[in-house]
């Protein structure tokens, strides 16, 4: 399995022009930054395997936070106007928006930092709330430093010791840390 993957990444960085391979993995993690339903890790993983750890999590990093703000103006334009004149009725929607209104940047880093906190609901309660932009750039470009790192280093640690059983124990154990840490905040701040 090792070997095909080896063999995988080298026929993509020999056999395709640099400039399509960093184009193409920055859109499909740009998108999922939008589209929940791609797996984010796969895509940092392939970054990283094929241009490096170092140029691969500049790329990942970049690319999540371009998503990021493009989802953000999504749900800040015409969608947010739209929100706010139908949730008069909808305590919950009305209550998670307004905690977004205040909440503090050092949360909102530590909230999105969290490998299993689900993005694209921090970009469309940040959209919908009326946080200022500035806010939630910097909360994400520091968050998103720790997302890809960490799905960066479980991906590639992943695809290097696939015969390797303690790495493997180690990467099941931070994944359980991570999303246990990631619970006990969502109950603290009552974040459903």
């Amino acid at each position: 399995m090792e070997k095909m993957i080896e063999e995988l990444l080298h026929a993509i960085s020999t056999n395709y022009n640099p400039y399509v391979v960093v184009l193409f993995s920055s859109l499909i993690i740009i998108i999922e930054s939008i589209i929940p339903i791609l797996p984010l890790a796969v895509f940092i993983s392939f970054s990283m395997l094929v241009f490096g750890k170092f140029f691969g999590f500049i790329i990942a990093w970049v690319s999540t936070i371009i998503g990021c703000i493009i989802s953000f103006y999504i749900f800040r334009g015409k969608i947010n106007k739209y929100f706010y004149r139908n949730i008069k009725d909808d305590h919950l929607a009305y209550r998670l928006v307004d905690k977004f209104n205040h909440i503090k940047l050092s949360n909102l880093v530590l909230i999105t930092a969290l490998p299993f906190t689900p993005a694209f609901a921090i970009n469309i309660a940040s959209g919908l709330s009326k946080m200022s932009f500035k806010k939630f750039l910097v909360a994400i470009a520091i968050a998103k430093i720790s997302v890809v790192y960490f799905w960066g280093f479980i991906g590639t640690s992943l695809v290097d010791s696939i015969s390797d059983g303690k790495t493997l124990m180690i990467i099941g154990i931070l994944l359980l840390v991570v999303y246990f840490i990631s619970e006990y905040i969502r109950k603290i701040m009552g974040v459903e």
